[in-house]
């Protein structure tokens, strides 16, 4: 899975979009107070996480996006 399928499975299961950030794919405006997301990390890996009270923190670190998009879905659905 990829981050646009992720995001299909995601409105398919009708998780509001403000639950969750999808780097380059699904982006909400204005940002909410808080919500998980799945990003690229420096190391050319990938990570999960939570976005609260301004402050991301990494949940875990994946070697791919394909298992960084069933992570976040699996903590979304």
């Amino acid at each position: 899975m990829d981050r646009r399928a992720l995001h299909a499975a995601l409105v398919a299961a009708r998780i509001p979009g403000g639950y969750y950030r999808i780097e380059g794919v699904h982006e909400p405006l204005p940002t909410p107070p808080d919500f998980l997301f799945v990003r690229r990390s420096g190391d050319g890996g990938w990570e999960t996480g939570a976005y609260e009270r301004g402050t991301y923190e990494v949940i875990a670190r994946h070697p791919d996006e394909a298992t960084a998009c069933a992570h976040l879905l699996s903590l979304l659905v």
